[in-house]
């Protein structure tokens, strides 16, 4: 019954939307956003309820302004089927136009909902990639809603240009007009790594792409490569000369690169270049760098265990900064802490800033820590690599894969697993199934230091 006007609409020989067929109620209920470029350009919000999904036409988009309103129509249920609709509803048809999942995750009611959600007042919040915190949806007329942000630690300005890719796909809506990526790939059976295939690397990439986008898009990269795989020639690229899908920057009369999208990553798979390295700053802002990283990187002799006291003793120092910091997994011997940072003007006090940490964690613990990157100094000792954080440096990306025989990932991780996951442990078929719950970076971007 709920489904029947969605149903009616729809020529499911035609479109290839999903067809309407109620579900059994879930305990953790999904919503979706998609952005939907039709006859008007909108957004939909979609919220999973006894089966279904309640659907609201947003033709300005969800502000993530506190206070706010957005004008939100109610429209026909959903199939919960939907949630997973990317692509173009085709000429003639209804809602004809191209649709990107703009993001997707979990709602939870903070207000009793009615049965037939005819709440005058709707609180709830959102688990999402990119909306978060609390909301109010408030009836005033027919089928006519406020969407209203409300004041919490994710409201903050963000223009919805800035998010023009899919959370799902890591394609714009150019490429999904276009068909997706139309990319001819080769040699996917050629052994890259230990038992890896090209074929997994690219099947990786195009699993995480989108998560790693959110990070290294447009910040300028390098990449290592390695044609006959990590058993032949292995090396650093910094200047592209043949991957048209990078965007380009000329920087001291030499061309530099960065990543615009998921064509961008899948063609430089296809190119045989398997692990991401990125600038701290982005291109539009390249004098600004907004993303330090520390890199703990353990001596001769030094135990996991204290490499894991070394990255406590970090955050300690962060902590007492008041500055948030984020763990990941190096893909390799030892772990990153990222703090995202927007007050450093410039790459001198960047620098200068991330040196001092260092220096202060080797005067503090000198018999532990070491600040400079001298192999003679290590032994026995962790190197605080706060070089990752100099003008023209780069780090491995989130997400990236590691060439080594594991093919093990730089995966971010919550600060309660430091003592449960090793440095190398998470490989790509781990970091693929990790993806399905919570994400440990998920408030990265609502942080502002």
């Amino acid at each position: 019954m709920e489904l029947d006007e969605y149903n009616q609409k729809r020529n499911f020989k035609v479109t290839n939307e999903p067809q309407g067929i109620k579900r059994k109620e879930r305990k953790k209920k999904c919503f979706v956003v998609q952005h939907h470029l039709a006859k008007k350009d909108h957004y939909d919000l979609r919220l999973e309820w006894k089966g279904t999904l309640k659907s609201f036409a947003i033709p300005k988009g969800p502000s993530f302004v506190k206070n706010e309103r957005r004008l939100a129509i109610m429209v026909e249920d959903h199939p919960l089927a939907y949630k997973n609709f990317e692509g173009v509803i085709k000429k003639g048809e209804y809602g004809a136009g191209i649709v990107m999942i703009f993001d997707e995750g979990y709602w939870e009611e903070l207000s009793e909902v009615d049965k037939n959600f005819n709440n005058k007042v709707l609180k709830f919040r959102l688990y999402g990639r990119r909306l978060k915190g609390n909301w109010s949806l408030v009836h005033f007329k027919d089928n006519n809603y406020l969407l209203i942000k409300e004041e919490d630690e994710f409201a903050f300005y963000t223009p919805l240009k800035d998010f023009d890719i899919s959370i799902k796909s890591g394609l714009s809506m150019y490429q999904i007009k276009q068909g997706k990526l139309n990319v001819t790939f080769t040699n996917l059976d050629k052994l890259i790594m230990g038992k890896v295939t090209k074929g997994d690397l690219l099947n990786y990439y195009q699993k995480v792409g989108a998560r790693m986008l959110e990070y290294a898009k447009s910040r300028l990269i390098s990449t290592v490569r390695a044609p006959k795989g990590i058993k032949g020639k292995v090396f650093f690229k910094k200047h592209f000369e043949n991957n048209k899908a990078l965007g380009k920057l000329m920087v001291n009369k030499k061309d530099y690169y960065y990543l615009k999208n998921m064509e961008s990553i899948i063609r430089e798979v296809q190119m045989n270049g398997y692990e991401f390295h990125m600038m701290a700053s982005k291109v539009n802002k390249l004098n600004h760098p907004d993303m330090l990283v520390f890199d703990l990187d353990p001596g001769l002799n030094v135990s996991l265990e204290m490499l894991r006291q070394g990255v406590r003793d970090l955050k300690k120092i962060l902590d007492e900064l008041n500055l948030v910091s984020f763990l990941k997994t190096s893909g390799k011997k030892g772990y990153h802490v990222v703090v995202p940072i927007h007050s450093l003007k410039s790459w001198k006090s960047f620098e200068r800033f991330a040196h001092n940490v260092a220096l202060l964690m080797e005067k503090k613990w000198p018999m532990k820590y070491v600040s400079s990157n001298k192999i003679s100094k290590r032994t026995n000792k962790i190197f605080i690599d706060w070089l990752r954080n100099t003008k023209g440096a780069s780090s491995v990306c989130p997400y990236s894969v590691r060439l080594n025989e594991k093919a093990s990932v730089s995966m971010p991780i919550f600060w309660w697993e430091l003592d449960k996951v090793k440095p190398d442990e998470i490989t790509i078929d781990k970091a693929i199934k990790r993806l399905k719950r919570k994400d440990p970076w998920f408030d990265f971007f609502s942080i502002d230091q």
